[in-house]
């Protein structure tokens, strides 16, 4: 059977199928965890342990040395990401009650969805699309996205508007495992292959975990929200994304649209935060179904929306050459001919 190919065509499948299944197991058996006990019970309630130490493992994947080029590009899209993330967490701040909107269409949209829906990029599509639309070094640029992972960034930016307050060590203890591994991967080469590994290996463990806190019957309420949040995130990330691209990156905006989606791992950042700071777990279901939506929306929406992007940039470069003008080169070929003789 070719299970992997199959959930490997839906976008973000290793991420999204497992979430569904756990999804499904918490709808319609909510007490199977404390049933079956043991290490059935640590797998559907392990997100956190398993998520340390995936950020370890990924920590561990990354090379601190890159050229000059990708970290341009890289560090351009990374800060313009968060950048737009934390404008738009201070306008919402304004409008959106603490624990996210409670009826009516907009019910369980709230800062901590749109936060952690925007302050990601899902790194791995970014790097299959650049490398088919872009340049070896515009592909190599998801390096620093790795940073992104966690719930780091988005502690970061409810803490900078004042939307939360972390301690010093609840911040040292989010980044922590992905600095040991950071560094023991650079350390040793060695040990940043064996740990590397594990990063795909864990995405469907952590899946089903949090899949596992997850009511269906939220995620039919914020279905259509879902959809919006999703195309909400290519627009308001995308368009300054494009900008950035072109003229701090030097691109021509193909990166910049490439990088405005939102991270499969950005699902589990809701319940993490939530986990540190109580006042957000009236938010963090609806905002982990809502951030789920705009993983599978914006998986779909930017690689086709890059390829176009892609294909007008292109037509509008080659427009921009000068023909070769033929009576001009039938000149020249004369004039060189009478030359030679």
């Amino acid at each position: 059977m070719n299970i992997k190919k199959t959930i490997d065509k839906i976008p973000g499948g290793m991420m999204l199928v497992p979430l569904f299944i756990g999804a499904l197991v918490h709808t319609f058996t909510p007490g199977a965890g404390e049933y079956f006990g043991s290490f059935t019970k640590g797998l559907m309630t392990g997100t956190v342990p398993i998520l340390a130490v995936w950020f370890f493992c990924m920590g561990a994947s990354i090379d601190i040395r890159a050229t000059g080029t990708v970290l341009r590009k890289s560090g351009t899209l990374v800060l313009t990401k968060i950048a737009v993330a934390w404008v738009v967490a201070m306008i919402a701040a304004q409008f959106l009650p603490a624990g996210g909107v409670q009826t009516g269409f907009f019910a369980g949209l709230s800062v901590l969805a749109l936060i952690a829906a925007m302050d990601m990029t899902n790194g791995g599509l970014y790097a299959s699309i650049m490398q088919q639309y872009g340049t070896k070094e515009e592909a190599g640029a998801f390096v620093l996205m790795s940073l992104e992972s966690g719930p780091l960034v988005t502690m970061l930016i409810l803490g900078s508007t004042g939307l939360a307050v972390f301690e010093p060590h609840a911040f040292i203890g989010a980044v922590l495992p992905f600095l040991v591994g950071f560094l023991l991967g650079n350390l040793d080469h060695d040990l940043r292959s064996y740990f590397g590994k594990a990063t795909q290996t864990l995405i469907p463990f952590f899946g089903f975990a949090l899949g596992c806190t997850i009511d269906l019957s939220v995620i039919v309420q914020t279905g259509m929200l879902g959809i919006l949040l999703g195309v909400a995130v290519i627009i308001v990330t995308g368009i300054p994304l494009i900008l950035a691209d072109r003229f701090i990156g030097g691109g021509n905006g193909t990166a910049g649209l490439a990088a405005s989606s939102t991270a499969g791992a950005a699902v589990a950042n809701p319940v993490i935060v939530a986990s540190m700071k109580p006042e957000f777990l009236p938010a963090a279901q609806s905002a982990t179904a809502l951030v789920a939506a705009s993983v599978i929306v914006t998986s779909i929406l930017v690689p086709i929306l890059t390829a176009y992007w892609a294909k007008h940039m292109n037509k509008k470069r080659q427009d921009i050459q000068p023909s070769p003008n033929p009576e001009t080169d039938g000149e020249m070929k004369l004039r060189s001919a009478k030359g030679n003789l």
